[in-house]
């Protein structure tokens, strides 16, 4: 979602599709100098607390556009996709060296966002978009680098806003909407063509409940079929956990603050029972839950906060840093690398296992060795949305006026 329907009776969609963005800029014109710019020098952030291990060294690159890019998609060290505003799509074939930029046909293209991608492989990508109208929802799939893209689905339900999309395979993956008259409309697709509801066999949803869109990573996917939904929006934040893709579901609460402007943003799991929750409070008025983070052992049944991260506004990204999915890790053809892949690069002896970056927008971005019990935070590196790695020597984050910035550690 961009700002919880239901929870703002007197907005019209096109006011609700807006908000978030302006709602984004009157908290930066309230907490930050007038003029912002993005980190534009090289650096490595060596970790004060002794004993820890050297921080990342931090590149920014072109994008070669000034659109918001609000999600990105490692497939290796040298294929990246993200995607943003005014339906545009940026790829890179060399990590980041160049990248190459278009635009999705979408109806009324320049209106609508596009809020998630699924990178398979230089030429294959998944896009998720959003608009103003219910037909705007739609997702698009490229096979040929980005010249040309196939319509594979359009929302026609009035109320649907499907928040983001994840994939357990090159064709097996799963769509989240926001509830509508207590269902969540969520849809999968076996074959990467056909997308099919699944809205019966999902949990009741809480008065209110939706997810936010701010960065394509409210639901994560692990194995074959395992996925995790993160919520807000109602009196409870919780995690919907599926075992067998889709099939069947449970609900699980979690101890982050929830209300319309508050829940879980992102998750993203490395396993079947070892994951992590980001989300927090966009209301400035909640400075105590800006921002927080919970991690689970259990699958997600039970989570506990972790140490409070060192940001001042809701978590829209959390990543760990690796490409956790069956979808990319260097196959050109598509085809998945091992489920249980923590992509360790092997000249490496540091175990990056546990390690989290989260990214806050304007509160700034953090990293932590130890899935939330230290946290380091990232000077000068403000105004990102998403981050995702391919592995720990290759990871992006990407924001406003088309940054990005690659993030390796050592």
């Amino acid at each position: 979602m961009i700002m919880t329907p239901g929870a703002f009776d007197t907005l019209s969609r096109s006011d609700l599709y807006s908000a978030e963005i302006s709602f984004r800029e009157w908290v930066m014109s309230k907490r930050m100098p007038a003029v912002f710019l993005p980190a534009v020098l090289t650096f490595t952030l060596l970790i004060a607390a002794a004993g820890f291990a050297q921080g990342p060294t931090l590149t920014p690159q072109t994008s070669g556009t000034s659109q918001l890019l609000i999600a990105v998609s490692p497939v290796d060290e040298n294929t990246v996709w993200a995607v943003g505003t005014s339906s545009v799509f940026v790829v890179t074939t060399d990590g980041g060296n160049t990248w190459r930029t278009g635009v999705v046909p979408t109806q009324n293209a320049a209106d609508v966002q596009l809020r998630d991608v699924q990178a398979v492989s230089d030429q294959i990508a998944y896009v998720l978009a959003i608009g103003n109208l219910p037909q705007d929802f739609s997702i698009y799939k490229t096979e040929d680098g980005g010249a040309t893209w196939t319509l594979q689905f359009q929302n026609q339900l009035v109320g649907a806003f499907y928040d983001c999309f994840a994939f357990w395979s090159p064709t097996n993956g799963i769509a989240h909407s926001d509830s509508v008259d207590g269902v969540f409309p969520d849809l999968v697709t076996t074959d990467g063509m056909n997308w099919v509801s699944i809205a019966n066999n999902m949990p009741p949803a809480l008065t209110g409940e939706a997810s936010f869109s701010s960065s394509g990573t409210c639901v994560a996917t692990q194995g074959s079929g395992n996925a995790w939904i993160a919520t807000g929006g109602s009196d409870i934040a919780r995690i919907l956990a599926t075992t067998d893709g889709g099939n069947t579901w449970a609900a699980y609460d979690t101890p982050l603050h929830s209300s319309p402007t508050a829940g879980g943003f992102s998750v993203a799991f490395r396993d079947a029972n070892n994951g992590f929750l980001g989300g927090g409070d966009l209301s400035p008025a909640n400075f105590l839950t800006a921002a927080q983070t919970a991690i689970s052992h259990d699958g997600g049944q039970t989570w506990q906060l972790t140490n409070h991260p060192p940001l001042n506004y809701a978590i829209f990204c959390i990543s760990y840093l690796s490409n956790t999915t069956g979808v990319g890790g260097g196959k050109k053809n598509g085809a998945s690398k091992p489920s249980n892949c923590h992509c360790k690069a092997k000249h490496s002896p540091t175990d990056y296992t546990q390690y989290i970056v989260a990214t806050a927008d304007i509160g700034g971005a953090a990293w932590s060795p130890d899935e939330g019990t230290t946290w380091n935070f990232l000077p000068g590196v403000s105004g990102y949305w998403a981050v995702a790695f391919a592995n720990p020597q290759n990871g992006w984050m990407v924001g406003v006026n088309g940054a990005i910035l690659k993030v390796s550690f050592p």
